[in-house]
């Protein structure tokens, strides 16, 4: 069973690979919330994730003879990076089953560590689906990401290295996917402080847990649909809920705005690059989901930074555009020799740096003899904005803002 003696048992089994990872004052984020906040970043873990700690733990456990016949596991990616490390300890062969829109860059991760991919499923559940199905038939020991209490005294782990910096933590926030992470933070902290209050963050595209949590009865999802892949969970599993429903005080929600604009923050004044799953505590935080009466001292659990590339540049793009750095424009003008060069100085007199520019005379909606300029520039704010605005009106430029 989870209990603190087996969380312990646990740090003992991972303390040879895990690395201890920091448990940092934020102290522009402390300013901002007015609360006393530290980041726990699991993603400068091993593998990138706090997965490591209870998949380790667990296939320490196995017997020898499990061992011997491998492992096969379900993961949207750090689970199965987590899995795949681990085996690769131990000398054993890991099969990976993974939803088949995973980002290359956990599916890259499973295979640099000697694991073997298998791409099933449109989520985490369909996948799991079909990973149980393989262990069957392989007779190889699956290794559940979350409803497993070897795993969860594992990811417990976290709760000691932040109860041993700082030992007078008031509350403690963490993201829930399947809910094996809170699990175990939240039955290692309530077993040594009950005082402490801990704080589940789902997403609002995965909301089973917090749905159930909330109703006091189990409740699944028809569908997922959230940046943060590594808590997109369709299912409440019971094990998970019924520790949950003990020893978590509340659970809020974040939607992928909210997690958009933690991961920019993150990387610009933490500078830290964290995944969606990773930034959901820090978004709950910044938007205010969870209200105190007066300032605490809070740890926050980052749990990962496996993000794909294309998204990080996406959520970038989005974040410059949203704070008015950037500014996107359609500009028609007369198809003629200097037309583009007058557009380009009058951007030049606002300081405007164009970054891309498009020159289309082709589209079906314009009048013969005009052309339309798709242009970027980097801006300095709204009032920036408005100044090249009012620049190009008074140019008698036709143009729209993207």
């Amino acid at each position: 069973m989870l209990n603190l003696d087996s969380v312990k048992k646990a740090q003992n089994n991972i303390n040879r690979v895990v690395t201890k990872t920091p448990f940092a004052y934020a102290s522009k984020l402390s300013q901002m919330i007015g609360n006393e906040i530290y980041l726990k970043k699991e993603n400068l873990q091993l593998t990138g994730a706090f997965k490591l700690r209870g998949a380790f733990n667990k296939i320490a456990t196995l017997s020898e003879d499990e061992k011997a016949k491998g492992v096969i596991a379900a993961s949207a990616g750090n689970h199965a990076q987590g899995v795949a490390y681990s085996a690769s300890y131990f000398g054993i062969p890991a099969t990976i089953v993974m939803p088949e829109a995973t980002p290359m860059t956990k599916i890259s991760g499973v295979k640099s560590y000697g694991g073997e991919v298998v791409l099933a499923g449109n989520n985490y559940d369909e996948a799991y689906e079909y990973a149980i199905k393989l262990a069957k038939e392989s007779n190889k020991t699956f290794i559940h990401p979350f409803a497993d209490y070897d795993v969860m005294a594992g990811q417990g782990t976290i709760a000691l290295e932040m109860l041993e910096e700082k030992p007078d933590l008031e509350v403690v926030i963490v993201p829930i996917g399947g809910g094996g992470l809170i699990s175990g933070i939240a039955k290692a902290l309530k077993s040594i402080n009950k005082d402490i209050k801990v704080i589940g963050v789902t997403a609002s595209g995965a909301p089973a847990m917090r749905n159930s949590f909330k109703s006091g009865i189990i409740q699944d999802s028809m569908s997922v649909k959230t940046i943060a892949d590594g808590i997109a969970v369709r299912d409440t599993n019971e094990i998970t809920f019924d520790i949950i429903k003990e020893y978590v005080d509340d659970i809020v929600e974040v939607d992928d705005e909210e997690i958009a604009n933690a991961i920019l923050y993150l990387m610009e004044q933490q500078k830290i690059v964290v995944e969606g799953a990773g930034a959901v505590g820090v978004a709950a935080l910044m938007h205010h989901k969870i209200k105190f009466k007066s300032p605490k001292k809070i740890g926050v659990v980052v749990s990962g930074g496996n993000i794909d590339v294309t998204m990080l540049n996406l959520i970038i793009e989005k974040g410059l555009i949203k704070s008015h750095r950037k500014m996107k424009l359609i500009v028609t003008l007369i198809d003629k020799p200097g037309s583009l060069m007058k557009l380009t100085e009058i951007l030049r007199d606002v300081r405007a740096n164009i970054v891309s520019i498009g020159y289309d005379r082709t589209d079906v909606n314009l009048a013969f003899g005009d052309a339309n300029v798709s242009i970027a520039v980097e801006t300095k704010g709204l009032e920036h904005q408005e100044e090249i605005k009012r620049s190009l009106y008074q140019n008698g430029f036709r143009f729209v803002v993207e």
